[in-house]
């Protein structure tokens, strides 16, 4: 069981979207990242290729929280999905309330980057 999974197992307030549907575009800026509650999500680079596929307990978007720049991804839920929205102030507080979060979040970006060569 992941770090967001246990976080985010009871949570109340979610997002559903449906298989197709787009949560965020590529270059949109974004003042929320999400967690995968229930369903999947594609993370869809420049090029159109599914970079990454985000499972239940798996986040996406924090890049967004962090440096306030436009979205590198698009992400398109792949099934039916239910999602948890965090938004800066639930994200600053789950940092500094819950020390692993902050190194999930950083395990994430980090093996993000490594997907993308950088």
């Amino acid at each position: 069981m992941t770090v967001t999974t246990n976080l985010f197992r009871h949570v109340d307030e979610t997002l559903d979207f449906k298989a197709g549907q787009t949560i965020f575009s590529r270059g949109e800026y974004g003042d929320l990242m999400y967690v995968v509650v229930d369903g999947e999500v594609n993370l869809i680079d420049h090029d159109g290729d599914i970079s990454e596929v985000v499972l239940p307990g798996g986040m996406f978007g924090e890049m967004a929280l962090i440096d306030s720049k436009p979205r590198s991804m698009t992400a398109v839920a792949r099934t039916d999905c239910k999602l948890a929205p965090v938004d800066r102030k639930r994200f600053s507080f789950m940092v500094t309330e819950t020390p692993y979060f902050a190194l999930h979040v950083m395990q994430v970006m980090a093996e993000r980057l490594r997907q993308r060569g950088g």
